[in-house]
């Protein structure tokens, strides 16, 4: 293997586990890239991301450009003289100007087996359309949206138990790995690069905090998908005589025609059973306004009324 000349761009924690990767590699990396600090915690102060925590903490110089446009960031990349430039979730738009730049261009670590999710929320729409796996896929950057060649992909199932937060801090290790077996011999995973059927992508689009809101006339295994697309982050809510509830674990299960949607069926044992559109959905994690998250069985200890079967849910407070 030889060694490549490297820097590299991301912001997030997911992005720090590959950056932890390529420094306890034998690539030189001259210099790592990430967003501006931002205003965060209850006192709303700049905090620096954690991939700049961990540069820091590695004494390598860190870039924060607002922009990639502007002629500077441009001439600050252009006098690294790179063999390749290792984009993870950085969340800045690379133009052509600087995906030219590395000698052998910019690659990117993708959260999901391309083509079939392209976007900003890739891990969340795998697992709310009820895909059998996802993974890691590292293409060479173009000036399209996730559309570039692919070097290579590596494979994760999604169960129905696999929340977003787990399926992250699986491809989250899967990721580094198979960006450094990539790095090993960059101009041959080059010379074999796939490119991507368009017919297959799909748009994983931003996660909205109105989608989180659970629809119960919707089927009841197309919301137990969206509960755990959506934990950690924002979290299905509903509401039930006027009080917000956040679920966050939730099985479907048959059953017959009966009451209308958002009724509560029984609510005694592991679980609250309430009527969807379609079958019922068994609530087994919940949170209420003000208090922390706690298993059904727990919740119903101090809120049985609040509970009883014959309750109704609703989508919208005061109803």
């Amino acid at each position: 293997m030889s060694t490549l000349r490297l820097a590299f761009a991301g912001t997030p924690d997911f992005a720090a586990k590959h950056l932890q990767a390529l420094i306890n590699s034998s690539h030189e990396l001259v210099a790592v890239l990430t967003q501006p600090d931002r205003p965060a915690g209850r006192g709303k102060k700049d905090r620096p991301s954690p991939v700049k925590t961990l540069a820091e903490a590695h004494d390598l110089p860190v870039l924060q450009p607002t922009s990639l446009r502007k002629p500077e960031a441009v001439s600050a990349i252009a006098a690294l003289e790179l063999d390749a430039l290792i984009v993870v979730a950085y969340g800045l738009i690379l133009p052509q100007e600087v995906l030219d730049l590395p000698r052998f261009g910019c690659l990117n670590v993708h959260g999901s087996l391309l083509p079939r999710w392209r976007g900003a929320a890739p891990i969340q729409r795998a697992i709310e359309a009820g895909d059998p796996e996802s993974g890691v896929t590292i293409m060479l950057m173009d000036a399209g949206l996730d559309t570039g060649p692919m070097l290579a992909r590596g494979h994760c199932p999604i169960t129905t138990q696999t929340s977003s937060g787990d399926l992250y801090d699986q491809l989250a290790e899967l990721g580094p790995d198979l960006l450094l077996s990539v790095l090993e011999d960059l101009p041959l995973h080059l010379s074999k690069a796939t490119t991507q059927n368009d017919q297959d992508a799909n748009y994983a689009a931003k996660i909205s905090k109105e989608e989180a809101r659970i629809d119960w006339a919707e089927p009841a295994a197309v919301i137990a998908r969206r509960v755990r697309a959506f934990n950690p982050a924002p979290g299905c809510y509903a509401f039930i005589k006027g009080q917000r509830l956040k679920v966050w674990a939730a099985q479907s299960a048959a059953s017959t025609p009966g009451d209308e949607p958002g009724t509560i069926v029984s609510s005694s044992g592991q679980s609250i059973a309430v009527r969807c559109g379609e079958g019922t959905i068994l609530l087994e994690t919940l949170q209420m306004a003000g208090s922390k998250a706690m298993q059904a069985s727990d919740l119903l200890r101090g809120n049985a009324d609040l509970f009883s079967p014959g309750n109704r849910f609703s989508t919208e407070a005061g109803t």
